[in-house]
């Protein structure tokens, strides 16, 4: 049986090929699924629709199409990792971490100890808190080989 993993957040590193390696080098039977994260085509989800006359309507737009992909994942998914980064601010990870608690969806943090402050709400509703793919990896070994 697959256990299904939704790796949600930050799109600028190999984070998501790193726990995929792990995971694979493990021998851990996981399917994962993530976000689209192609940042140009993701703002463009939605121009199929027509073209908005601003660009907060074009956001709005395309942001309900992606709700699509991700809600649907998220609520699939057995667990989801939501990764913060250190460049940029993901308001978008926030979000998805708030969907999971409000599902009682399992996930973890993923995120470097100077912006614990900035995500306490977030991290006190995670399973758990991890600031290396590795520990995502050992993590997810755990939950299902132990």
């Amino acid at each position: 049986m697959s256990f299904y993993v939704y790796l949600s957040g930050e799109i600028h590193t190999d984070w998501r090929a790193e726990i995929q390696r792990g995971a694979e080098a493990a021998g851990l039977d996981i399917v994962f699924t993530a976000p689209v994260t192609d940042h140009a085509a993701s703002d463009a989800a939605g121009d199929h629709l027509g073209k908005p006359e601003n660009g907060f309507w074009r956001d709005h737009q395309s942001s309900k199409v992606n709700a699509i992909r991700t809600r649907t994942m998220i609520e699939q998914a057995d667990l989801v990792v939501v990764r913060f980064g250190d460049q940029y601010k993901q308001w978008n990870a926030a979000f998805d971490a708030g969907y999971c608690a409000a599902l009682a969806k399992p996930y973890i943090t993923l995120h470097s100890e100077d912006i614990v402050h900035p995500l306490k709400e977030v991290d006190a509703g995670a399973n758990a808190w991890c600031t290396t793919t590795d520990q995502v990896v050992e993590t997810l070994r755990y939950v299902l080989k132990a």
